[in-house]
């Protein structure tokens, strides 16, 4: 009797433990990054990266203060692709005065679209929330540098 009313409860028991385990897992690293991060993050190469990523939950706070470098990009861009490892230099140089950040059109297209963003990539350089900067196609690092410079 005893050994059948157990084969009955092992099954409830076993869903409850995998449950458990599950909204464990989910709460320690299924929480979303903020929008905008100050530490460098460790990318698929297993180097650090310090230009952030936004969404639309973080893109106005994140481009309201400060200086700001938004590149908008998408996967499947070969011009993104080469301006991709110039934001990262970038980035490296400028993260402790000012944010280089980036925007999949992809996903978010209607803030691009806000922002009259037609051809990618699109680099806006964002002052206190104002656009004091706009270029459009692959910029070299000493252009972008230089912008930065002027505007901090």
């Amino acid at each position: 009797m005893r050994s059948e009313k157990s084969k009955k409860l092992l099954p409830a028991l076993i869903a409850v433990g995998v449950i458990g385990l599950s909204v464990l897992f989910v709460s320690l690293y299924g929480r979303s990054e903020p929008a905008a991060e100050a530490e460098p993050r460790p990318e698929a190469s297993g180097e650090y990266s310090y230009v952030i990523n936004l969404d639309s939950r973080g893109f106005e706070s994140a481009v309201s203060e400060g200086v700001v470098l938004v590149a908008f990009w998408a996967d499947w861009c070969p011009p993104c692709r080469i301006q991709n490892p110039i934001l990262e230099e970038l980035a490296a140089e400028v993260h402790e005065f000012a944010d280089i950040t980036k925007l999949d059109v992809d996903n978010y297209g209607d803030i691009a679209a806000g922002f009259g963003v037609r051809s990618i990539p699109t680099l806006l350089l964002f002052k206190d929330g104002e656009i004091v900067e706009r270029f459009v196609g692959v910029q070299q690092k000493e252009t972008l540098m230089a912008a930065i410079e002027e505007h901090l």
